[in-house]
């Protein structure tokens, strides 16, 4: 295992590394809910991390406590990270948990170090931060006290419903500063859930956080996320959806098309192949100009989440996918840079 960053390509000038090679502990506890994971404990060198100018993210800024992630989403984006490490990018990005055992304490000097200006910090968008080894290791609450310390804005993304745990902490930040809570719930389709996110907790539950979190003060938004092709995007899945999220009390719905990066594409193609094998042709079709669907598709889904909130009276919508995460709208959520086309071809007349 690669503990160190990658260094450039003639190994003349290496980046920083993450965290020291022996600094690192490995544990594994042998209780029902963290059977079969490995956790690897270390001390990081950074925390508040810059997100990369080209990044299509509407943030600069964020903090991740944890690497891998427990809720073995196959689609999930943030695959690709593990290979940095030299760790699988399929059972082992579930399974393999590096945590960043002084995240808190590191935070609370680098938000006090003089050349930190306050900007926004947004937690969740690369692995959930109240995953499962949240609930062992609890690096969310002296991470959100530090934040509230230097009244830092910040916002949250999360499938966990142990961000309940620290409801209070969350009020109390937001007497002082900005903050923003989004739930992921893509669809509420069970028997969909329970193979494609096997580790987390069911759309119910989760629309059950923005139910809590809203009748606590605190605004909760929805990101529909992913709008799953050809299993959870028909219009009456879209309509029952929307309805279970505005029925929770969501202050917005944002719809976001399933996208497929190297790392994640591979491992959701393996899903697909056992569980949807009938489908694999009409995925090679939709996503054939590269990781996600064509303008005309994203079009259509985001229309008709638009009419189906306006029906049950989520809004105004808020455009942009992390508006609820960074506080700033994203123009391209619904129409990516490498989406191809306006009109769908025949084979692929998917509604």
């Amino acid at each position: 295992m690669r503990w160190d960053n990658l260094t450039t390509r003639d190994d003349t000038a290496a980046t920083p590394a993450l965290f020291a090679a022996d600094a690192v502990t490995t544990r594994t506890f042998d209780t029902p809910e963290f059977r079969g994971i490995t956790f690897h404990e270390i001390r990081a060198r950074s925390i508040v991390n810059r997100v990369p100018g080209a990044s299509r993210m509407p943030f600069e800024w964020t903090v991740n406590p944890y690497r891998g992630c427990s809720h073995a989403c196959v689609y999930c984006f943030a695959r690709k990270t593990h290979s940095y490490l030299d760790l699988d990018t399929g059972i082992g990005f579930d399974s393999q948990i590096v945590v960043k055992t002084n995240a808190p304490e590191l935070l609370r000097r680098e938000l006090a170090s003089r050349r930190w200006t306050g900007e926004h910090i947004a937690m969740g968008t690369n692995v959930d931060c109240y995953q499962r080894a949240e609930g062992r290791y609890q690096l969310m609450p002296g991470i959100l006290t530090a934040l509230t310390e230097r009244a830092n804005p910040f916002s949250i993304l999360t499938k966990g419903t142990l961000i309940l745990r620290d409801l209070e902490l969350l009020r109390r930040a937001s007497r002082v500063t900005d903050i923003g809570v989004s739930v992921s719930v893509g669809f509420t389709d069970g028997e969909l859930w329970r193979t494609v996110e096997p580790g987390t907790p069911s759309p119910e539950r989760r629309l059950d956080v923005v139910r809590t979190l809203s009748s606590h003060g605190i605004p909760c938004g929805v990101l529909m996320a992913p709008v799953i092709p050809f299993l959870g995007d028909s219009p009456e899945q879209l309509r029952a959806t929307v309805r279970a999220i505005a029925e929770a009390g969501a202050s917005s719905v944002t719809p976001l098309v399933l996208h497929l990066r190297p790392g994640a594409r591979e491992w959701f193609t393996a899903w697909l192949t056992h569980h949807h094998p009938r489908l694999l042709r009409r995925y090679d079709a939709l996503y054939e100009g590269g990781s996600y669907a064509p303008k005309w598709y994203q079009r259509r889904i985001t229309g008709m989440v638009h009419d189906f909130a306006a029906e049950y009276g989520i809004g105004p919508y808020v455009s942009g996918a992390h508006r609820n995460v960074s506080g700033k709208p994203d123009a391209r959520t619904e129409e990516e840079p490498d989406a191809r086309t306006d009109t769908p071809p025949a084979q692929l007349s998917l509604l």
